[in-house]
């Protein structure tokens, strides 16, 4: 969600990694029985996102990363997880998550002109699973409550408080179709940390234009995803998604740095598994 700095930087291509796995992720059936036990290949994409929730300015990031994926019956890496799958039912699933924002130059954002950069946001925590239904034998609806501590990455490693974002996600893949379709609705809630992170500013980067506010814990966005991907062949995978945000009701409203009430991301990209296993997950 914030401004990306050169691609060469190892904090914005975490974040790009991080993007590319869940982007890809949100498109692919949950189905795991035949499966490969590891992976490798290579991600490629491109994404625009607003610079910050709120914000008037955009970021945009086009990378190529290599990209691994295992799938162990208790250790994972994969789907937008890395770490244990702590339990693991036919309806639930409790595991480690994690999701990551692109760094920002406060010189490119006018709104913040003179104030800290924005580093890289890497958020990693818990996260139950659940599925609510099965409308037909290639589809379901699930819950998600994922809860993640958030971490910058700017000149070394800071706490930047706690995020969740609890989600209701739809996928299907028609019958005899290569193309698989998400849909997501959310909310994305943040602690005090968080949102002064964002929304406050101190008094001594305050202007005539910009007054001094101390933000404070609330909702930051409601967030509507839509999703697809499809397969071009048993080793290449195409994918887009689109991404609408409402900041209507942002606990922080009020705050000089609050600058617009909706958003939109986009992306698409293209993973090119490179080699696989021939033992199969469990």
């Amino acid at each position: 969600m914030l401004r990306a700095l050169p691609l060469a930087t190892l904090p914005a291509l975490i974040a790009g990694l991080a993007l590319g796995l869940n982007t890809a992720a949100s498109a692919q059936n949950t189905t795991e029985a035949g499966l490969p036990l590891w992976e490798i290949g290579v991600f490629a994409g491109t994404v625009t996102t607003p610079a910050y929730p709120a914000s008037i300015e955009r970021s945009g990031l086009a990378a190529v990363l290599p990209v691994v994926i295992y799938r162990g019956e208790v250790f994972r890496a994969e789907r937008g997880n890395v770490g244990a799958r702590l339990v693991h039912t036919e309806d639930t699933e409790f595991d480690i998550g994690f999701a990551a924002s692109l760094p920002a130059s406060s010189n490119d954002i006018a709104a913040r002109k003179d104030m800290p950069d924005l580093g890289t946001l890497v958020e990693f925590g818990p996260r139950l699973k659940t599925i609510l239904a099965r409308p037909s034998a290639s589809s379901e609806v699930r819950l998600e409550l994922p809860l993640r501590s958030v971490l910058e990455l700017r000149n070394g490693v800071r706490s930047q408080g706690w995020a969740a974002e609890p989600e209701v996600i739809w996928e299907t893949r028609a019958p005899g179709s290569a193309w698989r379709f998400s849909t997501g609705a959310s909310l994305i809630w943040g602690d005090a940390r968080l949102n002064r992170y964002f929304y406050s500013v101190p008094a001594e980067y305050a202007t005539a234009a910009r007054p001094a506010y101390e933000a404070e814990s609330g909702l930051i966005a409601a967030r509507l995803s839509l999703s697809a991907s499809r397969a071009l062949s048993p080793d290449v995978r195409v994918f887009g998604f689109l991404r609408g945000e409402s900041y209507a009701g942002n606990a922080n409203t009020a705050s000089p740095l609050h600058l617009r009430t909706t958003g939109t991301s986009a992306g698409i990209g293209l993973n090119w598994t490179l080699g696989r296993s021939e033992a199969r997950a469990r």
